[in-house]
């Protein structure tokens, strides 16, 4: 089990490059970030996009590309469709957006003749570390799924697990994440919540420990929990965060790193390979520590 991102980086580099099929390969910010992981030896990729774009951008950045790391396709569903095919041809481990539409990108994943479909929910998995907590904890989905239904849940749940087991985290803790501790009808987070919760007792949620709903103070906090009247392994002792919805998935991302002072990589799991798709307002570490995450999660599955 890794205690920060930076062993976890180490991890991955220990695997040796991963090779990363790249849509839209001319935004400048994902060719920085390809750079510093060729040095690293992370990484290398194929750009996939309008040549006219992707070389001087390259070029800005100092990244030379060699022979077969630049495929032509101006057209940006097209260049989707043919990032996706170096994947589906074994030629690329993992798949990551470039300047295009996230939308447009899973579209193209999602695609039943030509796409990275599994039959499995897609969600974002973040990996996260804050100061003060000497290990790495795992949060979703704040970026894919809208407000997911308890079917989707359970899939954002598994989704979570297999990253932390990729991690080292055999059984995780889960704390399935609502305003409150008790079951409220008129809160439908906390009735699915319950079910997840009584799916993990039954066996239909396996490989680690869920229990919900609960408060974010509990599982954070002892005093929290002692004042509550709550007994639980959860306590300062979580693994995996399940938001009720992706508005508070998000805001609690944004705190973490914002007010929180945290550090964090992210990936989405559900398709073939995981997908590399982050915000533009990523600082170039972060996609450094998700493409880690990535080539990590792709090497456990992959047995």
């Amino acid at each position: 089990m890794f205690r920060n991102l930076d062993d976890l980086v180490e991890a991955a580099i220990a695997l040796g490059p991963a090779r990363i099929a790249v849509a839209a390969g001319h935004d400048p910010d994902v060719i920085e970030s390809l750079q510093l992981a060729r040095e690293m030896g992370l990484a290398e990729a194929v750009l996939v996009g309008d040549r006219k774009k992707i070389e001087p951008t390259a070029a800005a950045a100092g990244l030379r590309l060699g022979p077969g790391q630049l495929i032509h396709q101006p057209d940006e569903s097209a260049a989707a469709l043919q990032a996706i095919e170096l994947v589906r041809e074994g030629a690329a481990d993992l798949l990551m957006k470039g300047k295009i539409n996230t939308s447009v990108l899973i579209r193209a994943v999602l695609n039943r003749e030509k796409g990275l479909r599994t039959g499995r929910q897609l969600s974002q998995v973040i990996v996260f570390q804050v100061p003060g907590i000497d290990r790495l904890m795992i949060m979703t989905d704040a970026a894919i799924n809208l407000a997911p239904e308890l079917a989707q849940k359970a899939e954002i749940c598994r989704n979570a697990i297999h990253v932390a087991h990729a991690l080292g985290i055999e059984e995780p803790n889960v704390a399935l994440l609502c305003a409150l501790e008790f079951v409220n009808p008129a809160m439908p987070a906390t009735v699915d919540a319950a079910a997840l919760t009584m799916m993990n007792r039954r066996g239909q949620l396996t490989g680690a420990y869920l229990e919900g709903p609960i408060a974010l103070d509990v599982p954070m906090s002892r005093f929290a929990a002692d004042r509550k009247g709550i007994e639980t392994p959860l306590v300062e002792n979580t693994d995996i965060f399940i938001a009720p919805d992706i508005e508070a998935a998000n805001i609690l991302y944004r705190a973490i790193l914002y007010m929180a002072g945290g550090e964090s990589g992210g990936i989405v799991v559900g398709a073939k390979v995981p997908l590399i798709l982050l915000s533009r307002a990523e600082t170039p570490e972060t996609k450094i520590r998700s493409i880690a995450i990535g080539r990590l999660v792709a090497q456990y599955a992959a047995g």
